[in-house]
């Protein structure tokens, strides 16, 4: 069984050029197959604005009205996918920009109103990966944009997080998968505070015991399920670092245990 990296950007990394180039980088010295999921919540945020589109947030989630998606679908798919696609170009890693609509490869249902209305937001249903495999196989790297679609004409707005979760478990039956998280901080923090206090290794045990007395907050929360919920699928090394972890090993920041 062939190795695969799936690296998901998101937070400042994905939006400031600097940090981006340096991920791009070391993304591209990874060995073997890898795969690259991208946020960019704060330049859909931006554009929204200067749209005068009205962002709504609810615990630190995007509320998707039907304008809200539009700006989401074009910033996701186009601003931020193909800048990510053409700096790879640059790099000589040939890739592709995809969305889950794109080979029909991640289908979800828009999510059901119960407290709040999320409005056109995606929860996960399918994930198709025959025609990706082909394109990985090839040596192309797929660039996802964090979109899926209900198989009846509409794009949903959908967790990046879980977009990387889903993808690294459909692939986890015919690779052996890598998958991490990257964002602006060195891993998960015993104290917020304090960037070097990372949580060497994390079990979903202490994953739990940290978030009842709450060490472990916000949008963390759903990070570190989208994590366990891969490792459990069959992933063989989940870890959420910055981009220095991405540097010999993939064994810097956070790595996820079984209990």
């Amino acid at each position: 069984m062939q190795e695969i990296t799936i690296v998901k950007v998101g937070g400042k990394v994905v939006e400031t050029p600097e940090s981006l180039n340096e991920l791009l980088n070391d993304f591209v010295t990874l060995p073997g197959l890898k795969v690259l999921v991208h946020g960019g919540g704060r330049s859909a945020t931006k554009v929204a604005a200067q749209l005068g589109v009205e962002t709504k947030m609810v615990d630190g989630r995007r509320i998707t009205d039907l304008e809200t998606l539009k700006v989401v679908t074009m910033v996701y798919a186009g601003l931020v996918n193909k800048n990510i696609v053409a700096s790879l170009q640059a790099r000589n890693a040939n890739s592709v920009g995809l969305t889950g609509a794109d080979l029909n490869l991640i289908k979800a249902v828009k999510r059901p109103v119960k407290e709040i209305d999320y409005g056109y937001v995606g929860d996960v249903e399918s994930v198709q990966v025959n025609e990706l495999m082909d394109l990985i196989n090839k040596g192309v790297i797929p660039v996802v944009a964090p979109l899926t679609h209900d198989g009846k004409g509409n794009m949903l707005n959908t967790n990046a997080d879980t977009m990387a979760s889903a993808l690294a478990s459909a692939l986890a039956k015919h690779y052996k998968v890598n998958l991490v998280y990257c964002f602006e901080k060195k891993g998960v923090l015993s104290n917020p505070d304090d960037d070097e206090s990372v949580i060497k290794e994390l079990s979903h045990k202490l994953f739990k015991e940290h978030q009842e007395t709450g060490v472990i907050t916000e949008g963390m929360i759903p990070k570190l399920d989208n994590g366990f919920n891969a490792l459990n699928a069959g992933v063989i090394k989940v870890s959420i670092t910055n981009t220095q972890g991405l540097k010999g090993g993939l064994d810097k920041g956070t790595l996820l245990k079984k209990d």
